[in-house]
């Protein structure tokens, strides 16, 4: 079917204004009422003769123009050989070709002439042919599409029919087990036949015989022939049985297949949009079951990850961020699982544990700078000397202690003041219900006491300050009451709210004073606690000891911990076994604000963990059992999941930054936390210092093989190695440290890693020469004739010539002479005739620049 031509699209053909092309028309005498009127094919003739003719050309001017004979020529040469042996020639075989083309145009121009009236109307009735033949096809394709209209509304009818009849078999077959049910129970009932008249007009089996129309019976249905002896099956029982006859004429498998399927629910039904899942996501979760839960392949999460930037693995961890974002990004919704079973049950366990509140003693921190007499002062309240018994006569240790005064009970946390021990202190200052801030009067605030005041202002503690050592010469108070108003600590003789008091730990001076400050301090804060019940409370410190096992020093908050509960205590659980205050002394229970050490846990917790006390071990094992998991999952998704930008930057740092491992063990948690913050924080981007094991207790064998498989350093910190340890150290030639004292293990490590950084070579300037003039030597060549301006120019050193402050020669002396004697060196201010070797083209005006390299040692 051709197209038709409009007006419009002719316009956009010869690229004409409509407006433009219409009066064209007009003037050819073609009259349009429109632009969308078509125009035939002897119109658009009509309309190009009229615009030759008002251009000035005939109609036939373009064809005389236009050849109409065409002669080809075609000449093709070739070579053969005639003959053989001796009479071999060859001979030249030339093959032309003459080829002559008419136009047919041409021939049928000049047989029929021009075009006559009678042409125009056979061509005008062409057209009228044509469009015809398109009315006919389009009322024809009309028809068509009406037709397949109602093929598709009587599908449909039938497809609803054929529905209404299943839906009617369905509630036959109900009634019929309904009397099937009611026969078993003894109580015999018809079954409805009423639909069997109507199916009766459209059953095949239903045969005529003679002028009567009779019902077939068992004996002439093939599908009731296996049920023909069950005279106990109503008829429609018979059906329903002999209904899905396998492979049988008869039978209708895919309507059975589709009743079953629409009883049970499980027919397949194409999607029609995309499928939104919800996916519960917990704090992590492995690529392979995120791309299970999302109904994908695994290699689509992967791609998915790569294009985010995470570099991840099917098996590998991920983090629930990340997770999220990578199931939004593939178009599903994300939600957090729920997942801590027991420790609902655990937060369940604590709630109950509820009482009247009763006054319980204050938790006392003792806080401040290295060497301001923390212990000091402590000692003298409890009587005892702890500071002379702590190596280097420094506190390592955050000690607990509850001491019976006149003032009534009070318990005290004393804290390490070295800068090593940041964490112990912020431990110290979210236990803690007041802080006592001791500064030395000859001293003066320092930063461990700027960062113990931070810590304690971040836990919303009150202050009380102490100036020690006012029994000293230079000591003086005052100067520590300026220094502490610019940290907003403003002493109440001065209108502030901090209570200050002035003491010496050396001979008592004070300190009931300070007594009376924290009993006051306690009173306002109103402090009070559950005496009974299960208790809860912080792990202060933790230790591994060679013959009780895990030690863990706690200060129970709430409720009375007994000997024989069982407790949970971070990812470590057990039962008491044990009891002991501070004097080494055992206790049966202890209660709110005391500080006891507990034996029985299944391992050393980390310092800070919370302690519960549980109804039984199994629901303690569960808990401590899946924070383990847990943290064991947060650890893999810090090692795995790299992103691209992160690998690169290590890529670029591995070639030149040094690596040096090491193997830290010391006798408490907290120092084991000091220590590793500590030394990975002297890595630079010349050496990285990495803790590739650390742990409490001695030093074992494991420890020693780790150390020998990574060819690391071993520092034992107030613990030593076993036998099997020292064996296997002493074959495989572990560099193994003992300390301590915290300075020297900082000190120690520095200088290996100075040693492993190696050494540096510097080059030092140490003479300049002014070239003054030159001369000529057959020997020697070019000499220069210098005045040394500046430093010592010596024979053996390496030389640069500079001109214009610019190196143009770098090499070394071939001659040194004073006068016409050859020296080692020149001083500054002294003539000298300097000749370079291999070099000949020194001018008036250079400078000869004499230098040494040496090595230097590079350190942190």
């Amino acid at each position: 079917m051709s197209q038709q031509t409009t007006i419009r699209k002719l316009a956009e053909l010869v690229n004409t204004p409509v407006e433009k092309l219409l009066e064209q028309l007009a003037e050819a005498g073609m009259k349009f009422s429109g632009p969308d009127q078509v125009v035939t094919s002897i119109e658009k003739v009509k309309l190009l003769g009229f615009l030759k003719r008002a251009h000035g050309k005939s109609d036939a001017g373009v064809e005389v123009d236009a050849p109409k004979k065409i002669t080809l020529n075609r000449s093709r040469k070739q070579e053969i050989t005639v003959g053989g042996g001796k009479a071999k020639q060859t001979v030249d075989v030339v093959v032309r070709k003459k080829v002559t083309l008419v136009r047919p145009d041409a021939e049928s121009a000049a047989s029929q002439g021009p075009v006559s009236d009678e042409r125009a109307e056979i061509l005008r009735k062409l057209e009228e042919s044509r469009q015809r033949n398109l009315e006919e096809q389009r009322r024809l394709e009309e028809a068509d599409r009406r037709r397949a209209e109602e093929a598709e509304r009587a599908r449909r009818e039938a497809e609803e029919a054929e529905r209404a009849r299943l839906e009617a078999e369905r509630a036959a077959a109900a009634s019929a087990e309904t009397g099937d049910e009611a026969r078993k129970g003894g109580h015999a009932r018809p079954a409805p036949r009423a639909a069997e008249p109507a199916r009766a007009h459209h059953d095949p089996k239903h045969k005529t015989r003679g002028s009567h129309a009779m019902v077939a019976g068992p004996e002439d249905d093939d599908r009731a022939s296996r049920f023909a002896g069950q005279m106990h099956l109503s008829a429609a029982d018979r059906a329903r049985r002999g209904a899905g006859g396998r492979g049988k004429p008869g039978g209708r498998p895919q309507q059975r297949r589709q009743l079953d399927q629409s009883r049970t629910g499980a027919g397949f039904q194409r999607p029609t949009a995309p499928v939104r899942r919800e996916v519960a996501i917990g704090e992590t979760i492995t690529v392979a079951e995120l791309a299970q839960k999302l109904a994908l392949k695994g290699g689509d999460v992967v791609k998915a990850l790569f294009k985010m930037g995470v570099m991840a693995t099917i098996n590998q961890t991920i983090d629930h961020d990340t997770a999220v974002l990578v199931t939004e990004e593939l178009g599903h919704t994300a939600v957090r699982a729920d997942d801590t079973t027991a420790e609902d049950l655990l937060i369940a366990h604590v709630e109950e544990a509820q009482g009247e509140k009763t006054p319980r003693p204050p938790v006392v921190t003792i806080m401040g700078h290295v060497d301001h007499g923390k212990t000091s002062l402590l000692d003298y309240i409890r009587r005892t000397k702890v500071a002379s018994g702590e190596a280097g006569g420094i506190t390592q240790h955050i000690g607990a202690y509850h001491v019976e005064t006149p003032k009534g009970v009070i318990s005290f946390l004393d804290t390490p003041g070295h800068a090593a021990f940041s964490a112990m202190r912020a431990r110290g200052a979210k236990l803690t219900d007041i802080v006592v801030l001791v500064v030395a009067a000859d001293d003066g605030v320092m930063p461990q006491t700027i960062e113990a005041i931070q810590h304690a202002k971040a836990a919303g503690v009150p202050v009380v300050v102490a100036i020690n050592k006012i029994d000293k010469s230079d000591a003086d108070p005052s100067r520590v009451k300026n220094e502490l108003l610019a940290h907003e600590l403003v002493a109440e003789e001065f209108g502030g709210d901090v209570q200050m008091v002035e003491l010496s730990a050396k001979t008592g001076q004070g300190v009931d004073d300070l007594l009376d400050a924290i009993t006051l301090q306690a009173e306002v804060l109103e402090l009070r606690a559950v005496p009974t019940g299960r208790a809860t409370g912080v792990v202060i410190e933790s230790s591994l000891d060679k013959g009780r096992g895990p030690v863990a020093t706690v200060l129970v908050q709430q409720g009375q911990l007994e000997k024989g509960d069982y407790v949970v205590c971070g990812v470590q659980y057990g039962r008491v076994r044990a009891l002991f205050d501070e004097g080494g002394r055992q206790v049966q229970s202890a209660g709110p604000s005391i500080p006891v050490q507990v034996l029985g846990l299944s391992g050393v917790p980390d310092a800070g963990d919370d302690l519960v006390v549980v109804e039984d071990e199994r629901l303690a094992k569960d808990v401590a059992q899946q924070r383990d998991a847990k943290r064991r999952e947060h650890r893999l998704v810090a090692q795995t999941g790299n992103r691209m930008e992160d690998i690169l930057a290590q890529m670029g740092e591995g070639a030149s930054q040094q690596t040096l491992n090491l193997v830290v063990k010391a006798d408490v948690q907290g120092s084991v936390q000091a220590l590793r913050d500590a030394l990975t924080g002297l890595s630079n981007e010349q050496i990285r210092i990495n803790v590739i094991g650390s742990g409490v207790g001695g030093i074992t064998e494991s420890d020693a093989q780790l150390a020998a498989t990574s060819k690391a350093t071993v520092i034992g910190f107030n613990v030593r190695a076993d036998a099997s340890a020292r064996k296997v150290i002493e074959n495989q030639g572990v560099d193994l440290r003992y300390f301590s004292i915290i300075y020297d293990v900082i000190d120690q490590v520095k200088q290996v890693a100075s040693g492993l950084l190696g050494k540096e070579i510097r080059e030092e300037i140490i003479g300049i020469a002014e070239v003054r003039d030159v001369f000529r030597s057959s020997k020697f060549g070019a000499v220069a004739g210098c005045m040394v301006v500046e430093g010592v120019v010596k024979r053996s050193k390496p030389i640069r010539v500079l001109r214009q402050n610019t190196v143009i020669f770098e090499g070394e002396l071939e001659s040194l002479r004073r006068f016409k004697e050859n020296v080692d060196e020149v001083r500054m201010g002294t003539e000298c005739g300097i000749g370079v070797k291999a070099y000949n083209d020194v001018k008036p005006g250079d400078q000869i620049e004499c230098f040494e390299r040496i090595e230097v040692q590079r350190t942190l």
